[in-house]
């Protein structure tokens, strides 16, 4: 299921921000998601359409 995404204008940009988020305590990856995704719907839709 995916809950949380962001869009990254290169693979290098996305990679270096994928790469941040691995280091972050469970706490704070929760808060992100639900800060934009409160209901933690599916988001899989939203980005393949």
């Amino acid at each position: 299921m995916l809950v949380y995404f962001e869009p990254h204008e290169t693979a290098e940009s996305a990679i270096t921000r994928e790469k941040q988020l691995k280091k972050w305590e469970r706490a704070w990856k929760i808060r992100l998601i639900e800060q934009s995704n409160p209901e933690w719907i599916d988001l899989y839709t939203t980005i393949c359409v």
